[in-house]
């Protein structure tokens, strides 16, 4: 099962990605390991993670959901 996941970084702004586990995701995110996005801006917190059957559906909403403006990826956050 994988997860598109979005992420709070301490600046205020989005980050979205995939996983299998969001929990040990957002704790590599803390830690510096994996997105450089992320390495740079540090990650806060998990603000949103849906369910997808498959990697490639997972790759699909992802690319998908990186291409909206911050107000579609905020007016997610609140369905």
């Amino acid at each position: 099962m994988y997860f598109v996941y979005l992420l709070e970084c301490k600046d205020g702004s989005l980050y979205t990605g995939i996983t299998t586990d969001v929990a040990r995701r957002l704790a590599e995110h803390k830690k510096g390991v994996g997105g450089h996005y992320t390495r740079a801006k540090g990650a806060r917190r998990i603000l949103y993670s849906e369910q997808a059957k498959s990697r490639s559906i997972a790759l699909k909403r992802e690319a998908e959901i990186k291409k909206w403006p911050r107000k579609k990826k905020l007016e997610l956050l609140r369905m």
